[in-house]
This record gives C-alpha cells, structure tokens and sequence, in this order.
C-alpha cells in the first residue's frame, strides 16, 4: 500500500511540474507563487517537523536549526563561488557561450542544486510514508494523504528552481522526473532499512535552509525584477496560504 500511495505521489508531482511548464508566460507570478509555496514549505512544515523529529542540541542550539544554518551558508558559498568564476572569465578575451547550453547565470547554479534538495525532500517524504505505514495502516494513510496534498507544490517548485535563469529546459524536466520517482524510492527503502529520526530531523532543517535563501535570495527578486509587484506580491501571499490550508488539511 505504501508503494502504490508513493506512485499516486509521483503523479502529483508531475502534475505540479507540467503545471510549472504552461504558464512561462507569466513568469513573474509563477515566480512569486513559487517563492510563497517554498517559504510555506520551510516555515510551515520543514522547521517545525524537523524539531518534532529530533531533540539533539549542538552547544545548545537545537541541531536541525545548526542544519538549517548550514544549509542557508551552503548555498550562499556556492553563489559566490560562482559569481568568482564568472569575475575570472571576464578577465580573458571576451567570448559567447552558444545560446541555452553555456554557462547559465548565478542564479541557474543555484537552482539547479535546490531543485537536487527537493528531490533528496522528495524521498524523505516516501520514507514518511513507508514508516507511517509501518506504524499502523490508518497513521500511513494520513501521512500518505499529507505527502499527496503537498507534492504538487514540490513538482512546482522543482521545475521551477531548475529552469530559474536557464534557456535550456531539459535539466529541469530530469530533475522533475527525479523528483516524480523519488517518493518510490523512498518508500521501497523502508522495506530494506530503517532511517533514524534524528538524522531526518537534521537532514529537513539543513533542507529549509537551503529553499530560505532560494526563495529571498533567488526566486523573488527574480520575480519583482522587470514586473508590476502588486500582482506578484498576492502570489506570494497565495502561495504562503495554500502551504498553510495544506498543512491544516494534513493534521
């Protein structure tokens, strides 16, 4: 039963990823929707589960927020590592990368590695339900139910991330596919091991951190950049909201 909740999983994520696909030409409130369902996602479901699943304590400070922490700086790094390498090839002789396969911008580096985030997100949410399920049939399906109801948003975000600043689509479209099967995986793991609950805490506060600094340092003002923002903020605020309704659902 857990495989075949997962399964109805994938197709709400792709669902959320097809979805993503046919609006481009409103760019900016995808972008705005996206930035609110990924704050929704870390405040409203990540931090606090992840401190429901761990009470370890880093030099008193909680470890899934130490997580959280490193997660944001992560991304960060990454960002101004690349923002060095593109500084280094303005030194050389001018050149173009050729259109939709060169190097894509900062913000395509950083997309793409929070769009692997979300797949890694994804197969914890199979684990959930395998576990939920081996807790007792009636606690799997309410969990199942939970995963179902939030993974259209995680197929939204995935492609999403993943096409942010890019002209070549196709490594969003693998990366929604990832994102689409990794539920499966998880939930066919849960057959073979047990993850400890403290390691899943860690690992979702060090995943929050990472959709925090892609929805504020990416996303939005990507989003607010060259269109009206009334529009744009209420999708956000829509966005927020729909995470909030989900969660109340899933309790």
């Amino acid at each position: 039963m857990a495989i075949v909740m997962a399964l109805v999983s994938l197709l709400m994520t792709l669902l959320g990823g097809v979805v993503a696909m046919r609006v481009r030409d409103r760019r900016h409130l995808v972008l705005g929707l996206a930035g609110g369902l990924i704050l929704g996602v870390a405040a409203f479901d990540l931090v606090p589960e992840s401190l429901r699943l761990t009470h370890l304590r880093v030099l008193r400070v909680d470890a899934p927020m130490v997580g959280f922490a490193a997660g944001f700086l992560v991304l960060h790094v990454v960002e101004q590592l690349s923002a060095i390498h593109q500084a280094h090839e303005g030194e050389y002789a001018p050149h173009r990368h050729p259109h939709g396969h060169g190097h894509p911008g900062r913000g395509g580096h950083i997309g793409i590695l929070a769009a692997c985030a979300l797949v890694g997100h994804s197969m914890v949410d199979g684990l959930s339900i395998g576990l939920g399920y081996q807790s007792g049939g009636e606690v799997g399906l309410f969990v199942a139910l939970a995963v179902i109801a939030h993974d259209f948003a995680d197929g939204f975000n995935t492609f999403t991330a993943a096409s942010l600043n890019r002209a070549d689509r196709r490594p969003a479209v693998v990366l929604l596919a990832l994102d689409a099967i990794a539920p499966v995986v998880g939930a066919a793991l849960t057959l073979l091991v047990t993850v400890p609950k403290s390691v899943l805490g860690i690992y979702l506060g060090f995943f929050a951190g990472i959709l925090l600094y892609l929805a504020a340092g990416e996303i939005l003002p990507e989003a607010h950049s060259r269109h009206p923002r009334v529009l744009t903020l209420c999708a956000t605020g829509a966005g927020l909201l729909a995470v909030m309704g989900i969660m109340t659902l899933g309790e």
